[in-house]
């Protein structure tokens, strides 16, 4: 049967979700270096910067849950408006903010913005036909992004970073009329004499509870990204805490990043053949691994592989995770709540490590931790494998089996 286009098939909507969406993950993918920017410039403690990046991811789950919540039954446009005035206030007076509580409210009032903004994307981007490829694109965007952004951020002072965040928000209001400003299902029907007619929306449209194994993979994306927002908040500190230079470390960020590039093709290439959730799991098994490394000691030699096969792994897991959810559900619904989930183990990360290092654990312990959280994302995939094996054979890579044998 013939998937039947729309117009979030159109290049011009996938354009404008693609760059959206690389905007709005902007921020985490500038952590470490915005990090080590508010301990050198504001005298940030190690444990307020946990508190600090939690707040703001924590606003971008805020912001998603809203989202997730409206973007049914409010006009798309609008919501990107709202997000981008919210985030572009907010950037705007961290220009002149220096006080630690200031700067927290003021991150949690950008992630929140951010995260309406990311969400509005994300579920654009999950109303295509084929969503699984449109997140794939957008993977693979954000890996060549993630590498130009290491190489310019840590060369700008820390109103520069901001300047940029705002530039880019900004630079969305004149393709905003390419943003699809409602979903497919829920535009106005004509009625037998042809008058428009409005579907009425209400909570009940919104079923959160519709699906429970979404929510195994919701619950999963948590502890990944409780490990991503910990690791990568902390990265360059524990680096540059353990002697290794600075002068290292950026072009080493930089570098890395390509393999960023290298984990989108290679799984898109993979999962042609194996579905998604045996790859899957072996690379959150590397994770765990890579991660691990660093609860050991933290050297030159240790610190280039770990941070090598973590960029590499980050967006070869995120292939898979978003392509699971846009495999489970095929309407996209709940495609704006990747975002939240995401933000969760985001919010989780950073605290759980501040608290640990205010505890005097250690960077040592806080890796451990990473690699502990991995783990137990892990086991909620198997479980999801081992129950969905048969009834959801693209998981597994047994529908393309199928086919090629009847062929």
């Amino acid at each position: 049967m013939q998937t039947v286009q729309s117009e979030f098939d159109g290049w011009r909507s996938i354009l404008v979700s693609l760059y959206m969406a690389l905007v709005g993950y902007g921020v985490l993918v500038g952590v470490p270096v915005i990090s080590t920017a508010w301990v050198g410039l504001l005298g940030f403690t190690e444990e307020q910067v946990g508190r600090v990046v939690g707040m703001d991811l924590g606003g971008l789950t805020i912001g998603a849950v809203t989202t997730a919540l409206l973007v049914r039954s409010l006009n798309r446009r609008l919501l990107v408006l709202l997000g981008i005035g919210i985030a572009v206030t907010a950037n705007c007076v961290c220009l002149i903010g220096r006080d630690y509580d200031m700067v927290l409210w003021l991150r949690l009032m950008s992630g929140i913005g951010s995260g309406i903004y990311t969400s509005v994307a994300v579920a654009t981007l999950g109303g295509s036909s084929r969503p699984a490829r449109a997140y794939a694109l957008m993977t693979l965007a954000f890996s060549f992004s993630q590498t130009i952004e290491m190489h310019v951020l840590p060369r700008l002072p820390l109103n520069g970073i901001y300047l940029v965040f705002i530039l880019c928000f900004m630079l969305t209001l004149p393709w905003l009329r390419w943003m699809p400003p409602h979903p497919v299902q829920d535009k106005p029907a004509g009625d037998e004499n042809g008058r428009k007619i409005r579907k009425s929306w209400s909570p009940a449209n919104f079923r959160p509870f519709a699906s429970f194994p979404i929510w195994v993979c919701l619950t999963a994306i948590f502890f990944t990204y409780v490990n991503i927002g910990a690791y990568w908040t902390y990265i360059e500190l524990a680096a540059l805490g353990s002697g290794i230079s600075k002068s290292w470390i950026v072009p080493l960020l930089t570098w890395v990043s390509i393999g960023s590039v290298v984990g989108c093709l290679a799984a898109m290439m993979i999962s042609d053949r194996y579905g998604t959730s045996r790859p899957l799991l072996l690379s959150l098994a590397g994770m765990a691994l890579i991660a691990g490394i660093l609860a050991g000691d933290i050297s030159y030699l240790t610190l280039t592989i770990s941070l090598s096969f973590f960029n590499l792994l980050w967006v070869f897991i995120d292939v898979y995770q978003m392509s699971t959810v846009a495999v489970i559900d095929r309407s996209g619904t709940f495609a704006s709540l990747l975002p939240a989930s995401q933000g969760l183990g985001q919010i989780a990360g950073p605290n759980i490590a501040a608290s640990m290092l205010g505890a005097g654990m250690g960077y040592n312990k806080v890796f451990l931790m990473c690699s502990v959280a991995v783990t137990i994302g892990m086991l909620f995939y198997l479980a999801l494998y081992m129950t969905t094996r048969r009834t959801i054979p693209e998981l597994s890579g047994r529908k393309r089996d199928q086919d090629f044998i009847c062929k």
